[in-house]
């Protein structure tokens, strides 16, 4: 059986709670064998326990510190090279505007600004009611489907933790995994054809 490699990225969401739940649902899939690695932002950090996750936390600090010397592996491009596809998941509106406007300042950001087009990027946005009002939101949204053929899990709409109900909340983790699984078994029949 063929082992997918995917990437998750977190960013500063409450969603990202949620993290703990969706790698572990990722890497016990019985429909497709799949290898996860986790990119964490410092933010995300703040809403679940690193240890937790017993694939390994990438952060920062890991990115600087594999790199010593020229010819020593740069992180990102080496995950973005290992990886058949990403996942962002939650997508926050930080990260939505950072990304949508070409900035990489952290090891998340970096990979997905060395992104090989060809291969699938996913994203669950999860931010406030409010925020995913905003009309900036929309735009942003529209970049990275639109320009860059990134394809959106869509939030939902309930009660957030902080009170506000409407839409802004991460989609649920199983239909996050139904969809990377979709994904991965076209990549699988995409490669199939291409050998046949």
């Amino acid at each position: 059986m063929v082992k997918y490699n995917v990437l998750v990225g977190c960013t500063g969401s409450v969603a990202s709670l949620k993290i703990p739940l969706l790698i572990g649902e990722l890497a016990k899939s019985t429909d497709i064998e799949i290898d996860v690695k986790l990119i964490s932002t410092e933010h995300a950090l703040h809403f679940f326990d690193k240890s937790s996750i017993k694939e390994g936390v990438l952060t920062d600090v890991d990115e600087w510190n594999d790199w010593q010397k020229r010819g020593d592996p740069v992180l990102h491009i080496e995950l973005r090279r290992w990886a058949d596809l990403m996942l962002i998941a939650p997508l926050d509106a930080n990260t939505l505007a950072k990304i949508s406007n070409g900035i990489c300042d952290n090891l998340l950001t970096c990979v997905v600004r060395a992104w090989d087009l060809s291969r699938p990027l996913l994203f669950a946005p999860a931010m406030n009611t409010y925020m995913w009002n905003h009309p900036l939101t929309s735009k942003q949204i529209n970049i990275l489907k639109a320009e860059f053929q990134y394809i959106e899990i869509p939030c939902i709409e309930k009660t957030l933790i902080c009170g506000d109900t409407g839409k802004g909340a991460m989609a649920e983790v199983s239909t996050i995994v139904s969809v990377v699984i979709e994904r991965l078994k076209e990549i699988k029949k995409e490669t199939k054809q291409e050998n046949t």
